[in-house]
């Protein structure tokens, strides 16, 4: 059986390292919707104003992490368009944002250390079983064990189609799953204006093999699972 094709990925990478005790900061590490609009705030004219796929159509994924200790956020914004973050608040960022361009071409055989924060779903039945019932109410993993399952189901062994027969799609590398390490994170809401929002959130590290490097990155451009527009789905590799 012949190899799949090599693929290339090409991405804006942008760092902000924030001060978490700035109010800026502060209101957007309690409020999930507030941090979206921190990410979306470096694309301002991209697309048209109100575009509800804006982020989608630049590429636009993010994951953070907060030392309290240190009182400093690390936000990680990847895109397919340069980000301008000049109108962030004046002493929000403790200093110059670290831009580069991520430009790979992946393999098949290569091995790649990953980390990528996901919210982890299912659909749970809302009700006895029925032929033309829809999809039941999604309900988030909240077990490392069951996160891990969750991943394990998006590996994609050699010779594997790029979707599962249960139609999960799958990432383009495999992994041995006893290897993955699996740590869950504080759970973010919205207080405010989106008072049902609720993203469990859990991160994912190990190791990759990479089988279809077309499907890989794919998942590395559109990102994994739900909740991509507040933090989630990011795989970032090295």
């Amino acid at each position: 059986m012949n190899k799949p094709p090599a693929a290339r990925f090409i991405a804006t990478h942008t760092i902000l390292t924030m001060d978490a005790r700035h109010p800026y900061t502060a209101k957007s590490l309690v409020d999930a919707q507030d941090m979206h609009r921190t990410v979306m705030s470096g694309f301002r004219g991209w697309v048209t104003d109100g575009d509800l796929d804006a982020r989608a159509q630049m590429g636009v994924l993010s994951t953070w992490s907060v030392d309290l200790k240190a009182g400093t956020l690390v936000l990680v914004v990847q895109s397919r368009v340069p980000g301008d973050w000049a109108g962030m608040p004046r002493g929000a960022l403790t200093g110059k944002p670290h831009v580069m361009t991520v430009d790979r071409t992946f393999r098949p055989g290569d091995t790649l250390a990953f980390r990528t924060v996901v919210n982890p779903t299912h659909s749970r039945p809302s009700g006895p079983p029925a032929p033309d019932r829809s999809r039941g109410r999604r309900t988030a993993h909240t077990r490392p064990d069951h996160v891990k399952n969750w991943f394990v189901r998006r590996l994609q062994p050699p010779g594997e189609p790029r979707k599962a027969p249960d139609s999960v799609v799958r990432i383009g590398a495999t992994a041995e799953p006893e290897t993955l390490a699996v740590r869950m994170l504080p759970t973010v809401t919205s207080p405010s204006t989106h008072k049902a929002l609720r993203i469990v959130r859990a991160e994912v590290r190990g190791t990759l093999t990479v089988t279809d490097p077309a499907a890989l990155v794919d998942a590395m451009t559109q990102g994994i699972g739900p909740g991509r527009a507040y933090g989630c789905g990011l795989l970032l590799t090295r």
